[in-house]
């Protein structure tokens, strides 16, 4: 669909890129001034996200709009192709609203060492990747959106992270490049093998179906592989626990709200529209280790004794929800995955932030060591009793929609998947749910019931000045443990009313998404 306004992506996507070239020629002596170009830049891009939600045509949800297509490399036959529809509109604007959010964030908390000028850019190249890879409609460029993700997250892990950083970032990077690598070798056969054509993946969806089954099961291992690293799907899910506990905070919360989203994307945009006879193939292992991950995740949370790693294994779980949706290869199955991600991005990436305000509080994450939230910090123990009861599930919030029909969606499969291995699939997954319930509501009780530890029991009645001066930034002995302050209001109070919002008004997302989700699918009786 030409239009006028097509300029408006790639103005979205890029613009973060003016912010970080301001923020490199700022001289050293005026690295404050780094934080007000962040949130410049990020303002602006969540403005121009804004407008074209606000220009998108909902009655056409399934089919893409704001195409660009422009020649890029002619050599290898890539085109800069991008495009919009309802399957990435929320995702695209997911991931604007949450940068915002993260540095209004980081205005009163840069982690240390120093240096605001590096942490605000590394951010803001972030929300390019992030953005781009949401709405590429070309493999390769998908693949650079993909790759550019993954240096900010390295170095916001490396150089800002926790006592193991240096681990962690590694393991993050070797993970994700080991994936990256087989996937890029599956778009290269799936190039080549569709006739060396065009890597557009509107071209790819239409000549993959031609291949034979056997090609497809293996070109479809490679994408597998490189998405299923990123969601993280059991058994790659290792490195993200390392690298969740060591990130700051606003690593930890990008990781969880966006970044986990790009592989479960990649799945729904790639692998299964171009590759249908492999995606049926492929299916029911793909349910099996999504149940796998939803057991072993919850299991692994009843073991942490750390509130972030508690955390991190829980999106484990979650993504698990949405790996099972995905699988049922059903319009009802995939929306309801797709609702999962933006639920989880909500909720996850709200239990980090209330995880990394603990942490600024108490100087620690050990659950044992905490207790007694609710009596020192009353707003922030609300806070988190609020999103661990959207976390697992509680119906009227966000995080219900997308694990019930998930559940639900594994009862009757796309044709061509045994429905017995699917209701058994949906029965554990239930339980799985039994288990969330058990690990977040331990959680709750731990941290913020009952009395402080005799080690910050000294602090005053809980209440902060809600300046942000001091009122967020505890001292060693315990003293002065404050509550809720302006600056995390500011960023917490949008995600907190989404999380209610789209709870309550599931279908302001649900009639986003099924279009063009039954467009993705046709395939399969979709």
């Amino acid at each position: 669909m030409l239009r006028d306004d097509n300029w408006l992506l790639s103005l979205g996507t890029f613009l973060p890129l003016a912010g970080v070239l301001v923020i490199m020629l700022l001289p050293k002596a005026r690295e404050d001034a780094a934080k007000g170009v962040a949130l410049l830049a990020s303002a602006a891009t969540l403005a121009v996200g804004i407008l074209t939600a606000l220009r998108f045509d909902y009655g056409a949800a399934g089919s893409m709009q704001f195409v660009v297509d422009r020649e890029w490399i002619p050599l290898i036959k890539s085109s800069y192709f991008i495009g919009l529809d309802g399957i990435s509109l929320p995702l695209y604007l997911l991931s604007m609203v949450v940068t915002f959010l993260v540095v209004i964030y980081s205005l009163d908390h840069v982690p240390s060492p120093g240096n605001p000028r590096a942490f605000f850019a590394l951010m803001l190249v972030l929300q390019t990747g992030m953005a781009g890879t949401f709405i590429a409609q070309d493999l390769i460029l998908f693949f650079v959106f993909f790759e550019v993700v993954l240096l900010p997250m390295y170095f916001l892990i490396g150089v800002w992270g926790g006592e193991q950083r240096q681990y962690a970032s590694l393991k993050f990077f070797l993970y994700t490049m080991f994936g990256s690598a087989l996937m890029l070798v599956a778009f290269l056969a799936l190039f080549f093998k569709t006739g060396g054509e065009s890597f557009a993946i509107p071209f790819l969806v239409e000549q993959g179906g031609t291949l034979g089954r056997t090609l497809q099961i293996w070109i479809f291992a490679g994408m597998f592989v490189g998405f299923a690293v990123k969601v993280p799907m059991f058994p790659f899910h290792t490195w993200l626990p390392d690298a969740h506990t060591q990130a700051p905070t606003q690593g930890s919360v990008i990781l969880a709200a966006i970044l986990l989203k790009l592989g479960t994307y990649g799945f729904v945009r790639i692998a299964i529209p171009t590759l249908p006879d492999a995606a049926v193939a492929w299916a029911p292992w793909i349910g099996g280790l999504a149940v796998v991950g939803i057991i072993y995740g919850a299991l692994g949370c009843l073991a942490q004794t750390d509130m972030k790693r508690l955390i991190a294994f829980s999106s484990v779980a979650h993504m698990g929800f949405v790996m099972l949706g995905i699988s049922t290869l059903t319009d009802f199955g995939v929306s309801a995955a797709m609702f999962g991600m933006v639920a989880h991005g909500l909720i996850t990436g709200m239990l980090f932030f209330v995880a990394g305000s603990v942490k600024e509080r108490y100087h620690t994450l050990e659950i044992k060591r905490l207790g007694g939230l609710l009596v020192q910090a009353p707003r922030l123990g609300w806070i988190l009793g609020f999103t661990s009861m959207a976390s697992l599930g509680l119906p009227g919030l966000a995080g219900f929609w997308g694990e019930f029909p998930a559940i639900l969606s594994a009862y009757s499969p796309a044709e061509g998947l045994n429905v017995t291995t699917y209701r058994v699939y949906m029965v554990i997954a239930a339980l799985g749910t039994v288990l969330a319930a058990a690990y977040l509501l331990w959680l709750f009780q731990r941290v913020a019931f009952g009395q402080p530890k005799p080690e910050f029991a000294g602090s005053g009645s809980g209440h902060g000045d809600g300046h942000g001066h001091g009122s967020g930034h505890a001292s060693g002995d315990g003293h002065g443990i404050g509550d809720v302050n302006r600056f995390e209001w500011l960023a917490w109070t949008p995600l907190l009313v989404a999380i209610l919002l789209f709870g309550v008004v599931p279908n302001l997302l649900f009639s986003v998404f099924d279009p063009a989700v039954q467009g993705i699918l046709k395939a399969f009786g979709g």
